[in-house]
């Protein structure tokens, strides 16, 4: 008798102990970025701008997702754009998460030190190294530490229009995507139970209604979202960009023409405060209602790509650049695509500023209602155009020029979705 209680006690616990193992948790952290002293600026190819002030902190934050033997962190950099190279190194750094499971994305905010190490006409580059290196460290050091702080959560998952003066398309002001995905991890134990560990917003904007050329050093947008959010529901607030190029930007318009065109803009940090507390405020109206998923399940797979450099200043960008990009192929780059399932949600990440046409596309192609696209993710290879757009407008030259080729988005698109149809849907 007191062998078969024995017995049934063991398997008790080997079940609940099982079930556990499968259980959805999530962990969240925060790094502080913010150069001290204050380092100069870069809004994209140029010398950086010097600086003399700064509003708000520059951030990495990330937020990691166990169930069963996956695990996948998801992390946010205040920066233009973080390379692979860059992102690689704190890859290394990080234990317990495979490295392609780590999704490393910049909000490319315009007021950030240069991470890219754009050489000028001699060959020169501005950018700090042993800044750029100490990113690297605290972006592991972030990820680590969400790992501690893994702990059973449900979650919440959104995506609808976000409505009101965010964004437009500063070529063609209607021709954006307003849609913004949101997911909440909420803790399912604890004193905490029922409460955010993290809220992720994916919209896609570019955070520059400061710019490099006011000497302030920011998050910009980001920063207040952050805020709003982490003192309205509590947690860590994330943001991860989405399909922006071609000009998907704040709308500081204060005059709006026939074309909806603006001729005065507010480019202040009071207006960085209006977008990014009306972004979080949408955000959360978003997800509010959501159901509550208990322990959905999550999937992460990736594969490498291969895009030619055809861009002549590319080409010397990352040639000349002292963060030494390695070249597998002679004037090709490649680059790591990702494609998760979160629950009912799958994302795909671009390695670059896809233009939102590009982004409508890909999305109206996976099979969700909550499709979500982390723009500037694992790379940043300048803007992403369709051949038939590519080169084909006069607004069009400065984007075409910065953007790798003609056949850049054409070969994502390609493999995205052929990524999508190669792996499950998602639940």
């Amino acid at each position: 008798m007191k062998s078969r209680i024995i017995l049934l006690f063991t398997l008790i616990t080997f079940t609940l102990s099982i079930s556990y193992a499968q259980t959805l948790k999530v962990g969240a952290a925060i790094r502080v970025i913010t150069p001290d002293p204050l380092l100069p600026i870069s809004g994209g190819i140029g010398t950086p701008k010097a600086v003399n002030e700064k509003k708000g902190d520059l951030f990495a934050r990330a937020m990691v997702f166990e169930q069963g033997n996956t695990r996948i962190a998801i992390v946010n950099v205040d920066n233009l754009g973080w390379s692979s190279i860059l992102g690689n190194k704190s890859r290394a750094l990080i234990k317990g998460i495979p490295p392609e499971n780590i999704l490393i994305g910049s909000t490319h905010t315009h007021s950030a030190p240069d991470a890219y190490g754009f050489p000028d006409m001699s060959g020169k580059s501005f950018a700090d190294l042993n800044y750029l290196d100490w990113c690297v460290k605290q972006i592991a050091d972030a990820v680590n530490e969400a790992i501690t702080k893994l702990e059973p959560a449900s979650l919440k998952i959104a995506v609808d229009e976000a409505k009101g003066k965010i964004a437009y398309n500063y070529y063609a002001p209607q021709l954006y995507d307003p849609r913004c995905g949101v997911i909440q991890a909420l803790a399912t134990t604890g004193i905490n139970k029922g409460k955010p560990i993290a809220t992720l917003v994916n919209y896609a904007i570019h955070p520059e209604v400061l710019g490099s050329g006011r000497g302030i050093l920011s998050p910009d947008l980001c920063g207040p979202l952050y805020d709003r959010i982490e003192s309205k529901v509590g947690g860590i607030a994330l943001f991860m960009n989405g399909a922006q190029g071609g000009m998907v930007t704040a709308d500081t318009r204060l005059e709006l023409g026939k074309e909806g065109m603006g001729g005065k803009e507010d480019n202040t940090w009071n207006e960085c405060i209006r977008i990014g507390e009306l972004l979080a405020d949408e955000a959360l109206r978003i997800i509010e209602k959501a159901p509550i998923l208990e322990n959905p399940p999550i999937y992460c797979t990736s594969r490498n790509i291969e895009f030619p450099i055809d861009s002549e200043i590319m080409r010397y960008i990352l040639k000349k650049s002292p963060l030494k990009y390695e070249f597998k192929k002679e004037n090709y780059v490649s680059t790591q695509l990702n494609l998760l399932n979160i629950g009912p949600a799958q994302i795909l990440t671009i390695p670059g500023e896809a233009l939102p046409n590009i982004g409508y596309y890909v999305k109206r192609n996976m099979p969700t209602k909550f499709p979500f696209l982390f723009g500037l993710t694992n790379d940043a290879f300048g803007y992403m155009l369709t051949k038939v757009d590519f080169n084909s407008f006069k607004k069009y030259e400065y984007i075409s020029r910065t953007g790798l080729g003609e056949m850049t988005a054409e070969i994502y698109m390609e493999q995205a979705l052929k990524l999508v149809k190669e792996s499950p849907k998602p639940q």
